[in-house]
């Protein structure tokens, strides 16, 4: 299975000087943990809940930007990474989400609770209900017979 099957196409992203307070309320408001911080159509960055934890009580007088905040270096990975990639390079690098770039521009984003729920409704075909034996009878000789 590849990224592009499973991916979030509406990424909400943030310049690298928007306001720290942005962040939070798009997080709020859109109920996500991750956004994208771009510079025109690059991505340069990934700003958290994480990076933004602890801000709030222990705020300093400076008004902080999210370039300020985010990660930078992000690792990214394409529509055709397949699953297995993406969430062993997630879990190599201990990051919550992988921003999809293509030819350049920014596609998608794939993060812990894609993969979760992947995992959780079953990315195999169902099994084919077994039947249950029921034995008749004790003795060692008897054929056994199927209850559906």
């Amino acid at each position: 299975m590849r990224l592009k099957e499973i991916m979030k196409r509406d990424v909400v992203t943030l310049g690298t000087e928007a306001s720290e307070e942005e962040a939070r309320e798009q997080m709020r408001r859109n109920r996500i943990h991750h956004i994208v911080v771009t510079r025109g159509a690059d991505v340069v960055g990934v700003v958290s809940d994480r990076d933004l934890e602890g801000r709030l009580e222990a705020r300093s007088r400076i008004a902080r930007t999210v370039g300020e905040l985010m990660t930078p270096a992000v690792a990214t990975a394409t529509s055709t990474t397949t699953v297995r990639e993406a969430a062993n390079l997630m879990r190599g690098r201990t990051i919550g989400c992988l921003p999809v770039v293509e030819k350049g521009k920014l596609a998608g984003i794939v993060t812990t609770s894609d993969l979760l729920t992947l995992i959780g409704k079953g990315i195999e075909r169902p099994v084919n209900q077994t039947k249950r034996w029921i034995m008749k009878g004790r003795g060692p000789r008897r054929k056994a017979t199927a209850a559906v």
